[in-house]
């Protein structure tokens, strides 16, 4: 299947962002080192692909970023979008860190770019990769060859074998085989379940018929179950995931980032019955926009439908797929399938519900709602200047947080209270520890990143020092 059985000291699970730089930091400490990929080369990198920045703590204007990020600001962006359901010690060990990452990217290859300006807000927290995610795979692909990872794709670890409490060897499916592969030391990087269908069924009913996957369809979750049933703690709770409001006419799998749709915040929600159900307003976008997969889901067959008017326009990131147009509210209702005189009373409800104000998306404006439920406390402007666009709005799942538990050294903790010496977690599989609920842009790729490097050097370590693990 690979190189010989006693040839690895290092075997890595996934083939992303974070199993990436496990195996570049295992290589460089000396480790001998092979990486499974379970989807084809042509689709490598898991949701790694369809990313394109990370977060990044800073004092002080740094090269792409402006101004400063401290560590206490960071963590109440954590603390307010994941209502307190972090492990703080795990999290603030993720933002102090990623003030150290850029330097390590660039020289293994990722170049970086001045990030947008205008609605996204993101100049100031968040470092772009030029080329976005499939650029930087590219660039830690080739860091591997150069260095001597060796990869194999179409290879899935579908089981481990954990005795005494450590790492054995892994189950690994491949050209429709599958064989038993040891090594010193294994890290678990494969991704989370969200892929999975059944699985999303068990934990949301029926309406996980509804849901779109933004991502990769090879995340199903087989090895987060081994993991699991072999007896490590698992962290989180399998109905929370990155859930973000996306176009209904996205593909399946793999839509992406131009997937999702920004005008929300600039007019109204409503859902299949024509009815608000939440503030549009609350929020910048890059810190509420994970909120919306969640409350679409929660609304009858999992549908919603974004109204906005020519006001709107040019001050959101073009969506891929054109919103239906039309002269009039009515008119609008039709086209989307719904009731025209509900959609009108929705409307008009909210029009005489605004207040004067100055109308600026760069801040938190004083344009709100009086008198209203769901009330709109930011950018809150009538919709009373044809013409009118709709977007159909569904689930759109990115990565689902149940993993599995692990310490400051990435070291998956057992059920039993123990931990496993040789036996390591980065990326999806346990961002759980850290994001309990909710979702800050970026932090997604810090949290694979930084705990990529600890699992990788915590790998080599337990591989070529094995009394020092």
């Amino acid at each position: 299947m690979g190189p010989a059985d006693d040839d690895i000291d290092v075997l890595v699970a996934g083939g992303g962002n974070a199993a990436l730089v496990a195996a570049l930091t295992a290589r460089e400490a000396g480790a001998r080192v092979l990486l499974l990929e379970a989807s084809p080369k042509l689709w490598r990198g898991g949701n790694s692909q369809h990313t394109r920045n990370l977060r990044c703590m800073h004092a002080a204007p740094e090269d792409v970023l402006t101004e400063a990020y401290p560590e206490d600001e960071y963590f109440d962006d954590l603390l307010r979008v994941t209502g307190g359901r972090t492990d703080e010690a795990l999290a603030r060990l993720t933002i102090r860190t990623s003030a150290q990452l850029r330097p390590w990217m660039r020289n293994h290859g990722v170049r970086f770019q001045r990030s947008l300006g205008g609605t996204l807000h993101l100049a100031r927290t968040n470092a772009f990769f030029l080329g976005g995610g499939k650029a930087l795979l590219n660039a830690y692909y080739q860091a591997a060859q150069r260095l001597g990872v060796q990869v194999l794709y179409e290879a899935e670890v579908e089981d481990v074998e954990i005795e005494g409490g450590r790492f054995r060897a892994a189950q690994v499916r491949r050209d429709g085989a599958t064989a038993r592969v040891p090594a010193r030391a294994f890290v678990a990087a494969a991704g989370g379940f969200e892929s999975n269908r059944a699985w999303l069924r068990e934990a949301w009913g029926e309406a996980a018929e509804n849901f779109l996957i933004r991502g990769t369809q090879f995340n199903q979750g087989r090895l987060l179950r081994a993991l699991l049933a072999r007896g490590a703690q698992a962290i989180g709770d399998p109905t929370q995931c990155h859930a973000v409001a996306i176009d209904a006419r996205a593909p399946l799998y793999d839509g992406g980032i131009v997937t999702r749709l920004d005008c929300v915040s600039l007019g109204i929600v409503v859902n299949r019955d024509g009815q608000r159900f939440y503030d549009e307003g609350e929020d910048f976008w890059p810190k509420r926009y994970a909120i919306w997969g969640r409350l679409v889901a929660q609304q009858p067959e999992q549908i919603a439908f974004s109204i906005i008017d020519a006001k709107a326009l040019g001050r959101f990131m073009p969506p891929v797929f054109a919103g239906c147009r039309a002269d009039s509210i009515e008119e609008l209702a039709g086209t989307l399938g719904l009731d025209g005189g509900r959609l009108r009373a929705t409307v008009d409800r909210f029009n005489a519900a605004v207040q004067p104000g100055h109308f600026d998306h760069a801040v938190l404006d004083d344009c709100a709602t009086a008198g209203l439920s769901p009330s709109k406390t930011h950018w809150a402007r009538k919709l009373d200047t044809p013409p009118y666009f709709g977007f159909p709005l569904r689930p759109g799942i990115t990565f689902t947080y149940l993993g599995v538990k692990v310490n400051a050294r990435a070291q998956v903790q057992l059920a039993d209270g123990t931990t496993t010496p040789n036996l390591f977690a980065a990326g999806e599989i346990m961002a759980g520890n850290v994001l309990g609920q909710g979702y800050l842009a970026g932090i997604g790729m810090t949290i694979g990143t930084v705990f990529g490097r600890i699992a990788g050097d915590g790998a080599a370590r337990a591989a070529l020092q094995p009394a020092l693990a």
